[in-house]
């Protein structure tokens, strides 16, 4: 659909009953021709009721049958199709879905005031100094990444997010003295705002308008979500309880965070993931990249998926039930993953915490998909994975191909025993990062790629 040559207006509403339109916006409907179409939900076409057209109304259907609709509308003969929207269309509405779907050279844009703004202007907000969060068609538990103490949220929400629903997660992370504000219908006649506490607003039995804001003025008390890197091991699901199990210990899980420097975009792989210390942490702290976790074990996996939901991950963390390398076909051929086909394609970094005796074959697999600048990171702990580790990076020294760094974590904590302190060490872990040379440093050499430092 990129390659449309109809152009396409994206109207926002603003938050009025009536909407009020710049004479741009005002111009456009009224060239629409009979064969032209304007697409909205019903409340957004009773919006511009008093902005006579000639176009023919569509409701505005799912997104997943919206391209095909575009197809016809354009077969059938309209030569424009106007876009209602709520608010700006690209700040939480329609314009990001149109932008990836069509060229900007066919988009023409006509933003107004959102309901994230309106709510911000009724209680006196500056917008820089809240945080935006759509829970508008996404899990509630997605809300629990956000729950850090002292931090004003303004929610756009769903059936599936409504006040009480805000109120109880507050609860549940500790912070029932926390401030819900409901800004209900803003801009129409029966518009409300009103300020319950969390702990008061779940006792209470009020029907909400559909058309509503959220503003949550997080407390001080402490929250149950981490602010910071470094998430305890006794607030994992674990196998054997109390932090205990298949899970990367903390003072480990920071230096490999550290080395994989993730960044916004990246798409990685957690081998052998376990509990998941390492792929809900990653997760949790970069939501605009995929983490995508590989494990096999059932009682693992559970654990997995129970702390997917307890942070509240489940946007940006994929879970794949599988053995590598067997698994690691299917998860390239983007069989194993559901929705948002962003999370497919191959990774640009990748973790192993667990081989389950593959480590060679997986070590090997993986390089050869890394890109250049893409980066491997792999945990041994055991002496035969530490030797392995060792080979390969002997072979990355042999090739020239990779940057590595490596270090031996020993960890001992204080404990008491018969009322004295005493540090019981935990296994040393090994740790190796190879970061893949870039582009800059290869060479071209008789139509052979040769890596600069070769020829030195």
């Amino acid at each position: 659909m990129k390659h449309t040559q109809m152009p396409i207006h994206v109207i926002g509403l603003g938050v009025n009953q009536v909407a009020h339109l710049d004479e741009a916006a005002q111009a456009v409907l009224a060239s629409l021709s009979a064969h032209d179409v304007v697409l909205g939900a019903p409340r957004q076409h009773d919006t511009i009721t008093h902005c006579a057209h000639l176009a023919r109304r569509e409701d505005l259907p799912k997104l997943s049958m919206l391209k095909e609709a575009f197809a016809n509308w354009q077969s059938e003969g309209a030569k424009q199709v106007v876009v209602l929207a709520s608010g700006d269309p690209l700040y939480y509405g329609i314009g990001a879905w149109l932008m990836r779907t069509f060229s900007l050279e066919n988009l023409r844009f006509y933003p107004n005031v959102s309901s994230i703004q309106a709510a911000c202007h009724r209680l006196g907000l500056s917008l820089q100094e809240v945080q935006a969060v759509s829970l508008h068609g996404r899990p509630l538990a997605s809300l629990r990444r956000y729950l850090q103490s002292n931090k004003t949220l303004v929610l756009l929400t769903d059936q599936f997010s409504q006040p009480q629903h805000i109120a109880q997660e507050c609860v549940q992370a500790g912070l029932d003295q926390s401030e819900i504000t409901v800004c209900e219908a803003l801009g129409y006649e029966q518009e409300k705002v009103r300020t319950f506490s969390a702990k008061s607003l779940l006792d209470t039995e009020i029907e909400w308008d559909p058309l509503n804001v959220v503003v949550l003025k997080i407390s001080q008390q402490p929250s149950r979500y981490p602010s910071s890197v470094g998430i305890p091991d006794t607030s994992f699901v674990t196998d054997k309880g109390d932090g205990k199990g298949m899970i990367t210990k903390r003072e480990v899980r920071l230096a490999i965070l550290s080395y994989m420097n993730i960044e916004q975009g990246d798409i990685v792989w957690d081998i052998g993931a376990g509990c998941g210390g390492v792929s809900v942490e990653m997760a949790y702290w970069h939501p605009r990249s995929q983490i995508i976790a590989i494990e096999h074990h059932p009682d693992r996996l559970a654990c997995l998926t129970a702390n997917q939901d307890r942070f509240g991950v489940m946007q940006n963390l994929s879970i794949v039930a599988g053995r590598a390398p067997d698994v690691l076909v299917d998860l390239l051929a983007g069989n194993l993953l559901a929705g948002n086909n962003e999370q497919h394609g191959k990774p640009n970094k990748v973790f192993i915490g667990g081989s389950d005796g593959e480590l060679n074959a997986l070590m090997t697999q993986v390089w050869d998909l890394l890109p250049a600048g893409g980066s491997l990171m792999v945990s041994a702990v055991t002496e035969e994975t530490k030797y392995q580790a060792m080979q390969f990076a002997q072979q990355r020294d042999d090739a020239q191909d990779a940057d590595e760094q490596s270090l031996q974590v020993s960890i001992a904590k204080g404990e008491r025993l018969a009322g004295q302190r005493l540090f019981r060490p935990n296994l040393p872990v090994t740790l190796h990062h190879f970061k893949k040379h870039s582009a800059e440093h290869m060479i071209k050499i008789d139509n052979k790629t040769i890596y600069k430092e070769s020829v030195q």
